[in-house]
């Protein structure tokens, strides 16, 4: 993987197979986490480049799967999706064909918005969410307790949302 220098300086050395990036990677990170939507053009001008490489440096960051995707952020609560529940799912360990199994079911889930492993008590962390509580108590029953592997199911909801969605914390790659 090629090394991007700035005056003969790279920014934050590759740490666990990631790739260097320079203060302009870091300035273009920085402005589509803000603004998703801007042009090329804009998006060259806040970096303070040319269009031509600006283009360049954000493909190759797509290419090298820094930036994974671009997508709208949308008000959960204005659509229906009032309920929004943390959720510890404990299954067996030791049965690899049937983790996988559960972990192709979760992956599958459009209310499921992410699922983590998790050191402690369980196997997953779940965020998922449902229009209502009962619209959840029957999402777990009649789905999640089908899974294979499930031995247990603990929920907490969430009663207020303090922060959600922010943009990652850059300033490790910067000198």
């Amino acid at each position: 993987m090629p090394e991007i220098e700035d005056s003969g300086k790279t920014l934050g050395a590759e740490r666990l197979g990631a790739p260097v990036l320079d203060r302009y990677d870091v300035a273009i990170l920085q402005a589509l986490q803000a603004d998703g939507r801007l042009s090329n053009t804009e998006l060259a001008q806040r970096i303070g480049l040319s269009a031509a490489p600006t283009w360049r440096r954000v493909r190759r960051l797509e290419e090298l799967g820094v930036i994974t995707g671009y997508r709208a952020e949308i008000d959960r609560r204005r659509l229906g999706l009032g309920v929004l529940a943390f959720v510890r799912v404990d299954a067996e360990r030791d049965n690899a064909p049937a983790m996988q199994a559960l972990e192709a079911a979760l992956h599958g889930m459009p209310e499921v918005l992410s699922c983590h492993y998790i050191s402690g008590a369980g196997t997953f962390e779940l965020q998922v969410l449902a229009t209502d509580l009962d619209a959840y108590s029957r999402w777990v029953r009649d789905v999640l307790f089908r899974l294979p592997n499930i031995k247990d199911v603990h929920t907490s909801f969430s009663l207020g949302e303090v922060k959600a969605g922010g943009p990652l914390p850059l300033r490790h790659l910067l000198p």
